[in-house]
């Protein structure tokens, strides 16, 4: 039996990974989800919010041996974990998500990209502690293929960003443990030509294509599940 701990990307939360919990669990493994500081139900004041208190919520939540998956811009911080306690993981996962480069942050590879398809529903708070998503423009940027009830109880949820987790630089991105990366090939938020530009001469793991949207967790759960198990076992 493995171990999963899904991380959700910006403005999502635990609750994103209501449908593969069980699918996980339907295949015989264990699975958990957490919100990270200032997502979800988690109270955390955004302004007080760091890539490290992400990195340290992720391992007080993690028992040994886990299977770290990251979604979007959770790549960052599951990397930050796996540097900060390398034993208490057995693999991370990147679910369309940004894979760090040492001296970027997120933000800076955002900008990478060779279009910025999201940059037209961010509305960042005046104080720019923090953005939100346009919730017009949700469905067309996250869950074009996802069912329209689905869909609409995900946008209800949408929560605020914390912007400085985002521009803040890991300075060391080398790990030992095994790496996997899934592609979304109808990718409408990260550009799947950058995906693939991240894992370009990719090591220590295995790359694989979705044919989804930016949330497989919504559009194809089981499929989901299952590519993640057969990941954990390469």
């Amino acid at each position: 039996m493995a171990e999963f701990l899904l991380i959700h990307g910006s403005c999502h939360g635990a609750w994103c990974w209501r449908d593969v919990i069980p699918a996980l669990q339907a295949l015989g493994h264990s699975a958990r989800a957490i919100d990270l500081p200032s997502h979800g139900n988690d109270p955390t004041p955004a302004a007080d919010v760091t890539l490290d208190s992400y990195a340290d919520a992720i391992i007080a939540a993690a028992p040994p041996d886990t299977n770290l998956v990251g979604h979007s811009m959770a790549g960052y911080p599951i990397t930050a974990a796996a540097l900060k306690a390398p034993d208490r993981f057995a693999a991370l996962i990147y679910l369309c998500a940004y894979v760090p480069i040492a001296g970027k942050s997120l933000a800076d590879m955002r900008r990478m990209a060779p279009t910025q398809p999201l940059l037209a529903a961010v509305q960042v708070a005046p104080d720019r502690v923090a953005f939100t998503i346009d919730p017009t423009q949700a469905r067309a940027k996250f869950y074009h293929d996802v069912a329209s009830d689905v869909a609409t109880w995900a946008i209800s949820q949408l929560g605020p960003q914390p912007i400085l987790p985002q521009e803040t630089v890991l300075a060391d991105v080398t790990t030992d443990l095994p790496r996997h990366y899934i592609q979304c090939s109808d990718d409408r938020t990260i550009p799947p030509v950058f995906q693939r530009t991240m894992t370009n001469d990719w090591q220590g793991g295995k790359v694989i294509d979705m044919a989804t949207s930016h949330s497989p967790f919504f559009s194809d759960p089981a499929g989901l599940a299952a590519h993640l198990v057969a990941l954990t076992q390469e």
